[in-house]
């Protein structure tokens, strides 16, 4: 029997590495991965794929507005804790969320999944968004340049760096006070680095967190051509069945070859203390706190007129 072809356009995510191999297979479609260093610009105008790994902010974002093209599914191919993203100067006395009110903040784009998120954990500190003053801006001197328009909802809180400018340098010069870094910068982990984290134990905050919501956020999901969809209804259901086979042969695979870098045994064993089996788990149920948390957060920060539903966020879910 033929299968029908799908065209996926996703980042170069470890787990997906058995699907790319071809040792996973779905028996009714031929997966064929195009893996991306960036996500893309435009997903539901690209023409050579059927479905991306997409924003979830933007997904959400253009749900909202009425002018999404592109179907989401519930599956989460990042999520990320957050705390672990602020950064500070090493001879920073700030050591604490709380310790950020009243103080200037830099980020690379204000409304990031990744930054609504880490916004929300600033929130649940006491520290609003009218609490501190934000700066946007690349994060190092060498990344391009990106486009901000607009205060986002409050003004003469939230403001553009001047060109050139980069909020580490910043940071350095001692007139910001924390980042929020998606991905650390260059050197941020040598022995000589002048950048920390904000937080001098991350990880048993990060636990802490867990504990309390009962997620780790999601920050990028998969979304289909509604076309696709149409052609193919069971396909939705055959992705899921698929990444999740993917990501328990990897997973198994990451285990037996933990030998990789020297301690990985080490972080398998405190990630089975620290978090339960599935804390990874996909689909609409597993996720649906954090969804509507993801949701209520868009629209206390501004990003969306309305609070969406989970289920306006993922129509197809059963």
């Amino acid at each position: 029997m033929t299968r029908a072809p799908v065209r996926l356009a996703i980042r170069d995510w470890d787990f997906l590495t058995p699907i790319v191999v071809g040792d996973v297979r779905s028996s009714d479609f031929e997966v064929v991965i195009e893996r991306l260093d960036a996500l893309l610009a435009d997903p539901a105008g690209h023409p050579d794929c059927d479905g991306a790994e997409v924003s979830f902010s933007r997904y959400a974002r253009e749900r909202a507005e009425g002018t999404g093209r592109l179907i989401g599914l519930p599956l989460f191919l990042m999520r990320a804790f957050r705390h672990r993203c602020i950064i500070a100067a090493k001879a920073s006395r700030i050591t604490r969320l709380a310790d950020l009110a009243g103080k200037t903040i830099g980020l690379e784009g204000w409304p990031d999944s990744g930054h609504i998120w880490t916004r929300a954990l600033l929130r649940r500190e006491g520290v609003g968004i009218g609490d501190a003053r934000w700066r946007i801006g690349r994060l190092t001197d060498r990344d391009p340049v990106r486009k901000h328009e607009g205060d986002f909802g409050w003004p003469g809180r939230v403001e553009a760096l001047r060109s050139g400018q980069s909020t580490t340098s910043l940071l350095d010069a001692g007139e910001i006070d924390a980042v929020f870094a998606p991905f650390m910068p260059p050197g941020f982990h040598d022995a000589g680095s002048r950048l920390r984290a904000l937080l001098p134990d991350y990880r048993a905050a990060e636990v802490a967190y867990f504990r309390d919501v009962g997620y780790v956020p999601g920050i990028h999901v998969l979304a289909l051509k509604p076309e696709v969809v149409a052609a193919h209804p069971g396909l939705p259901a055959a992705l899921s069945e698929l990444i999740d086979e993917s990501t328990r042969i990897w997973m198994a695979k990451r285990l037996k070859y933990a030998e990789t870098t020297p301690w990985m045994i080490d972080e398998f064993a405190r990630c089975a203390r620290d978090l339960p089996a599935g804390w990874d788990r996909n689909g609409f149920a597993a996720n649906e706190a954090m969804i509507d948390d993801f949701a209520a957060e868009l629209f206390a920060q501004r990003l969306t007129a309305r609070r969406l539903s989970p289920r306006e966020l993922f129509p197809l879910a059963g």
